[in-house]
């Protein structure tokens, strides 16, 4: 199960990283990515979702049989985000930039659907 475990313990840190620091970037957001934000309760309540998310994916590291099922929405939550930018950049509504971190979770859905493969039978090789 090592791997399952260091793809939720990387994914969840990662998550970590990059979200907390958004609560104190709403102004600079809206600047670098105009519009500027008109609804903060979006912006924050997304916010605190993905973060609720973050702190599952260290759950589920710590023991990843146990929490096995919970990996199924780990895949949806990235698989939203990593299939929704594309098509909004296809329709110029985000900026190019944005396509990297859709691709990151479209790698980590792909390594969280890998991770409940791996945990259904023998332990990790």
């Amino acid at each position: 199960m090592n791997f399952a475990r260091l793809v939720f313990l990387v994914a969840g840190i990662y998550g970590i990283i990059g979200l907390l620091p958004q609560y104190f970037m709403e102004a600079k957001n809206g600047r670098d990515f105009p519009p500027p934000i008109t609804h903060p309760e979006y912006y924050y309540g997304f916010l605190g979702v993905a973060l609720a998310w973050q702190v599952l994916f260290l759950i589920l590291s710590r023991d990843v049989v146990r929490y096995r099922a919970m990996m199924i929405p780990a895949v949806v939550e990235k698989i939203g985000f990593g299939l929704a930018v594309p098509l909004l950049y296809l329709q110029n509504r985000v900026a190019g930039a944005m396509l990297v971190f859709a691709a990151i979770d479209l790698l980590l859905a792909a390594l969280f659907a890998m991770a409940y493969w791996r945990t259904g039978g023998v332990a990790d090789p």
